[in-house]
């Protein structure tokens, strides 16, 4: 099986839609991104980033129910994929090998 590779903004992503379980469309993707990691993230962006990552198989998405809320339009809900969640597994993994590899030293503080 060829493996596909994510960014780490697409990651951050596939985690949160991972997260948010099935509740997860761009705006609460946007929300949840900017509480959780500090980062300011536009809409545009991360919409783009779930068609993307829904183009590779990672994520899956269905409208939801029309609400008053949103002037009668659907939300478009993502959910992550079996193959979304083995990256994500195989991404955990990784990094954790890696990080086990790190000398102890190389992360103290007060260094150069």
């Amino acid at each position: 099986m060829r493996r596909t590779y994510l960014g780490e903004f697409e990651e951050v992503v596939l985690l949160m839609v991972a997260i948010l379980d099935g509740e997860g469309y761009g705006v609460t993707v946007s929300q949840a991104l900017e509480e959780h990691t500090g980062r300011i993230v536009t809409f545009g962006t991360v919409h783009n980033t779930l068609i993307r990552l829904e183009e590779k198989g990672f994520v899956h998405s269905e409208l939801g129910g029309a609400t008053a809320e949103r002037g009668g339009r659907r939300k478009r809900l993502f959910r992550v994929t079996a193959l979304g969640s083995r990256a994500l597994q195989e991404i955990q993994q990784l990094r954790q090998e890696l990080w086990q590899m790190v000398p102890p030293s190389t992360l103290q503080l007060g260094g150069l």
